[in-house]
């Protein structure tokens, strides 16, 4: 059984879990399934072509589902996904995809979306990420796993942001971001590693220095960012320097944020 207020509207064809709590004012659009004990705590709207994971809270005030702010949306069917466990505050927004990138936004389990923050269109967001206050991440982001995303930034279109790193606030970041990485300042500079992070996740004192080592050959070796790169791969056992070399071999429709800006 589910705890739904009367003043909430529940469309025709939207599939409620077991053990939901939908508060007053809220609406449900008729595409939408909601898994077992998501609570929608008020005046929240869930749209369009929506799935949420068991035990997610969404708070007062939200809008999840609705369609792209994206002149080239035409209409076309997509979706959005979230998974389990999310914590969304007061005033958040997530659009649904498009047929341009793919079709679907996506959001892992167990993160945390603070008040008035913006996930848009197509963007793919891991696990246990973290967007603080009012910060935006524009259409066709990527953000892995445990991203810390500050207050009041903004993330540019296209830019992945690898696992494990950390954006200071007020920042604007238009490179990809390797992982682990430290951005900070009002243009976005990588300026470190996200050491505390890395601590607090239990990474052994050898990897901390191996992505020390590697931090400073991507900042001072010889040869162009990615040669720097593909050098450091041939060189190091520590997966968690061969996860930096990966993304930055990998495919990117975005330059890089490197060491020293």
């Amino acid at each position: 059984m589910s705890n739904i207020h009367p003043s909430a509207i529940i469309e025709p064809g939207a599939k409620i879990g077991e053990g939901c709590e939908i508060g007053p004012f809220c609406i449900v659009g008729a595409e939408v399934e909601l898994a077992e004990r998501v609570v929608l705590k008020s005046h929240v709207v869930v749209t369009g072509n929506t799935t949420i994971g068991e035990e997610t809270v969404i708070f007062p005030f939200s809008v999840i589902g609705e369609i792209p702010q994206d002149l080239k949306f035409k209409g076309e069917k997509s979706r959005t996904e979230i998974g389990a466990r999310n914590r969304i505050r007061e005033h958040v927004t997530v659009n649904a995809g498009t047929e341009g990138g793919g079709g679907v936004t996506r959001i892992g389990d167990d993160g945390l979306f603070m008040a008035g923050c913006h996930i848009a269109h197509d963007a793919q967001v891991g696990d246990r990420v973290i967007v603080v206050n009012s910060a935006a991440v524009a259409g066709h982001c990527v953000l892995e796993d445990d991203v810390i995303i500050g207050g009041l930034s903004g993330i540019h279109q296209w830019v992945r942001i690898g696992r494990g790193a950390i954006i200071g606030a007020v920042t604007m970041v238009t490179n990809d971001v390797i992982p682990f990485g430290l951005v900070q300042a009002p243009r976005g500079e990588l300026d470190g590693l996200n050491l505390v992070g890395l601590k607090r996740r239990g990474v052994q004192r050898s990897d901390i220095t191996a992505l020390r080592a590697a931090f400073q050959m991507l900042a001072q070796g010889e040869g162009t960012f990615q040669e720097r790169a593909r050098r450091l791969g041939d060189e190091t056992d520590s997966d968690y320097v061969q996860e930096i070399v990966a993304f930055i071999t990998g495919e990117s429709d975005r330059s890089f944020l490197t060491p020293g800006g």
